[in-house]
């Protein structure tokens, strides 16, 4: 029941906040990358074909501590294949480690910049986090 609730009492209070940055959009996606379970990813699209990335580890995870920079390497290069750029470049990137009453947990974020747009794809696009039938079928590499 209180995991129900609180992502509601959160979605609440930020839409309360809507009006802070007048005629722009928040974009946020949130996924997982099924090579590495232990990592949760969140996506902020920003202007000029960059992205700012942030990685959070689950608390108590088995494994996957020394993985951050693989992993955000890995999500990069997905979303500038999936977007039909040719490649990305790393703009900023750090690690680290945020502690609270419950137990620390690892952390990395950075921002990427994807170059050299081969195909034009609609804005806000990203790739699959899981594999699903259609992605499947057409696989990235």
């Amino acid at each position: 029941m209180a995991r129900a609730v609180i992502p509601l009492l959160l979605l609440a209070a930020l839409t309360g906040c809507s009006n802070l940055v007048p005629h722009q959009t928040l974009h946020l996606i949130a996924s997982l990358d099924p090579l590495s379970p232990n990592w949760e990813i969140e996506e902020v699209p920003l202007a000029g074909n960059r992205i700012h990335l942030a990685l959070k580890m689950k608390r108590y995870g088995d494994g996957g501590a020394g993985e951050a920079r693989e992993v955000f390497d890995r999500r990069a290069k997905s979303l500038a294949q999936y977007g039909g750029f040719k490649t990305y470049q790393v703009l900023d990137y750090t690690e680290g480690m945020e502690s609270s009453v419950i137990g620390a947990q690892r952390v990395a974020e950075g921002d990427i910049r994807l170059i050299g747009n081969v195909d034009a794809q609609p804005q806000g696009s990203a790739p699959p986090a899981r594999s699903t039938p259609e992605s499947a079928a057409k696989p990235l590499s």
